[in-house]
């Protein structure tokens, strides 16, 4: 593989596990810039995650979605499974841009 990350502008990739009812993120910050969101749903029940304004479709449990975010400022940036009752059961979380 070529490339690596030289570039300021590189894309970070991150693995969201969903289950019941917690978010596990491969990484829990990045740099600003394009940051790509894979949500794997390890559960039983469908999910989906919202983070920036933006939302992955719901996810039925095996499937997978992914969700492109551009972040532009350093931060602390919420997300959430907008599922009535996930978030307040747990799936709910900060993710940091630096």
């Amino acid at each position: 593989m070529q490339g690596g990350r030289a570039s300021s502008a590189a894309t970070t990739k991150v693995t969201v596990s969903a289950s019941e009812f917690k978010y596990v993120l491969s990484k829990k910050a990045a740099p600003t810039g394009t940051v790509v969101f894979t949500l794997v749903n390890k559960g039983k029940l469908s999910h989906d995650f919202k983070i920036a304004g933006k939302k992955t479709p719901l996810v039925s449990p095996g499937k997978s979605a992914t969700l492109r975010v551009k972040i532009a400022k350093k931060g602390r940036l919420s997300y959430l499974c907008t599922v009535p009752g996930h978030a307040a059961a747990g799936m709910k979380g900060v993710f940091a841009a630096r």
